[in-house]
């Protein structure tokens, strides 16, 4: 059985919230790199599946490429700035570098 639109939309919005719950400093603190990181992630996560089925899928790709980028520069910027919330959020996300 297929989830609709509307449904996958809320538990989409409901998962962000509770990222930036927990990495985040505040509820309401989705600018804080943390919380950026454990969103774009969380992302990427979904997106693997989605690749495993359609593998030529070339141009969705592109984006999960540009979306691991970005999370690189977000973890190498939280690196400089504060290494204790670096391992943090790398240990939190199961991510090795």
């Amino acid at each position: 059985m297929q989830i609709g639109k509307k449904a996958r939309k809320t538990e989409t919005k409901e998962k962000v919230a509770k990222l930036i719950k927990s990495f985040g400093k505040t509820e309401t603190n989705t600018g804080s790199t943390e919380s950026q990181i454990a969103i774009i992630t969380d992302r990427i996560n979904t997106l693997n599946p989605h690749f495993q089925k359609h593998v030529k899928d070339f141009h969705s790709r592109r984006g999960l490429l540009a979306l691991v980028g970005k999370r690189r520069r977000l973890l190498n910027y939280l690196k400089a700035k504060n290494e204790a919330s670096y391992n943090d959020v790398l240990v939190k996300l199961e991510l090795r570098k």
